[in-house]
């Protein structure tokens, strides 16, 4: 017990320090950085689940349908009164080729254009300015 007070007396005081030490948060901090950086580029956003949507308008009695399907092949054909039965396409050459035919034959008709979720959004939005460019004025997006 003497050692204890005599250290005490005789020893050197220490001062209390004040301060805070910020190294440890430092570390936590560059931690967090580390991983906000890293969870995004791991994240990629490649399926856009769309809504699907009440039908606004009953359907013409007379159009060309345009069906495109996930595995990315294409039917055309004319759904209505006078039916013309679709056929399939191995590209969309094929495809606009058809469809100017189609067009060319019954030029009051409109173009109906369906696709499932799977299908390229690119691949319909392509599809609706071909036929724009063949001076169809009625193209429309068929939904469920």
């Amino acid at each position: 017990m003497a050692s204890f007070s005599s250290s005490l007396r005789g020893g050197r005081g220490r001062k209390f320090k004040s301060e805070i030490n910020v190294v440890p948060y430092i570390d936590v901090m560059l931690v967090l950085l580390i991983i906000f950086m890293a969870v995004p580029a791991n994240n990629e956003p490649n399926v856009v689940n769309l809504p699907s949507a009440e039908k606004s308008a009953a359907p013409p009695d007379q159009y060309i349908q345009i069906v495109l399907k996930p595995d990315a092949t294409l039917s055309i054909g004319v759904n209505g009164k006078n039916p013309v039965a679709a056929e399939d396409a191995p590209d969309r050459s094929a495809v606009l080729l058809r469809l100017r035919a189609l067009h060319a034959e019954n030029p009051d008709y409109p173009v109906m254009i369906s696709g499932d979720r799977d299908s390229k959004y690119d691949d319909v939005i392509q599809l609706i300015s071909e036929a724009k460019k063949m001076g169809i004025n009625r193209v429309g997006l068929a939904t469920r």
